[in-house]
Parts: C-alpha cells; sequence; structure tokens
C-alpha cells in the first residue's frame, strides 16, 4: 500500500515542540487565572519544583500532565502551540499545513500531528491526521471531556478504550466518549495515519 505523502517539513511548516513557549504560555495562563504554582500543581497533580521547570522551559510535560493542566487552568492545549492566531481560515492547503512535533520521550515514540483544522476559540471541532511510525505509540492512557471519532487512513493500530483493545485495519473506524481513558499503538511494519475529529478541542 502507498503511503501518503507527509506535509512539507519546511521551518515556515513545521511547528516543533517550544519548551520556552509553551512554558511562558501556561505561565501567563496561570497568573491570568491568579492561581499560584503551589495551586496549579496541586489541582494538576504534580510537583511545585517540576511546575517550575515546565513555565521555565527546562522541561516538558507528559501529554496526561499537559491535559490535567490545562484543565485546571481551563484552557486548551491547542493554544498552548499555536504560533500564530492569523485569520479564520476556509481552505489549507496539502503541504502547508501545520506539523507539530511534541517530546518523544514523554508524549510516544515516532508521532506527529498533522493540522486540518488550526486551532481557533471559534471552532467547535478539532481534527488532525495522527502519523504514527512503525512501533510508536501514544502517552496515556489519557481522560477528557468530549466526543472522539476517527478513520484509519493507512497502516494498522490497536486502540485501547477503557478495559477493551480494538485491531484496525485501514478503512476502518471507531468513536468513543473521550472521558474513557484511551490510547493507541502502531501494530503494523508501516506508518500509520489516522483522520482523527474530537469536540469540543482540547489539544
Amino acid at each position: 500500500m502507498v503511503k501518503p505523502p507527509l506535509p512539507s517539513e519546511s521551518r515556515e511548516d513545521r511547528i516543533q515542540s517550544n519548551p520556552v513557549r509553551l512554558g511562558a504560555r501556561l505561565r501567563l495562563t496561570r497568573q491570568t487565572r491568579g492561581l499560584t504554582l503551589k495551586a496549579l500543581a496541586l489541582a494538576a497533580d504534580c510537583s511545585e519544583s517540576l511546575l517550575s521547570k515546565i513555565e521555565n522551559g527546562k522541561a516538558s510535560p507528559s501529554l496526561p500532565m499537559l491535559h490535567r493542566l490545562v484543565r485546571a487552568l481551563d484552557s486548551n492545549i491547542g493554544w498552548m502551540f499555536e504560533e500564530t492566531d492569523g485569520e479564520e481560515g476556509v481552505v489549507f492547503r496539502a503541504g502547508t499545513r501545520p506539523l507539530i512535533t511534541l517530546d518523544p520521550l514523554r508524549r510516544g515514540e515516532g508521532i506527529s500531528l498533522e493540522r486540518i483544522i488550526p486551532y481557533s476559540a471559534g471552532h467547535l471541532l478539532q481534527c488532525n491526521i495522527h502519523h504514527i511510525e512503525a512501533g510508536g505509540q501514544s502517552a496515556g492512557p489519557i481522560q477528557h471531556v468530549g466526543e472522539e471519532v476517527g478513520y484509519l487512513l493507512v497502516g494498522e493500530i490497536e486502540l485501547m478504550i477503557g478495559d477493551k483493545t480494538f485491531r484496525l485495519s485501514a478503512g476502518d473506524s471507531f468513536v468513543f466518549n473521550s472521558e474513557l481513558a484511551h490510547w493507541y499503538r502502531n501494530v503494523g511494519e508501516e506508518r500509520a495515519s489516522i483522520f482523527w475529529v474530537n469536540t469540543p478541542p482540547t489539544f
């Protein structure tokens, strides 16, 4: 099976995780909410020292921790990673969509997210293509408010929802309540790509 091409990885198109930028946005949001480091650390179930390192760009949070932080801050992970807050768009051309790569040691091996809908406070939906290299898997399990639906474009994955495991091949689809613990891994020999939609936006 022919693999779909990854989007361009030029400096203009590719958004790498930026610990300094992420930390600054977390700190700004915390201060705007009037929370102390200690209060946010307690709410997110992490140590105050680790939170301080994250805010100063000296450490990267795991995805489950980031979910807890933004939930405690009543914010959104997408805003934490967007580099610009440009005009609302309608059409997003192939090869120009941002590709977000998080810390591979914490987010999961070989995973990148291709933005289909750039983050905006005006969107009710969030949509990405999850590209997972052979042997890659997401960090987790994670839980949050919402509903998710996906369609496996290429490859083979195992999707864990609650205490159930599902093996999916290209052409299979799924839907589940985001409050159920969930994570996934690539069990095939090629890169897998999942067209993934969730509401409300959480990443």
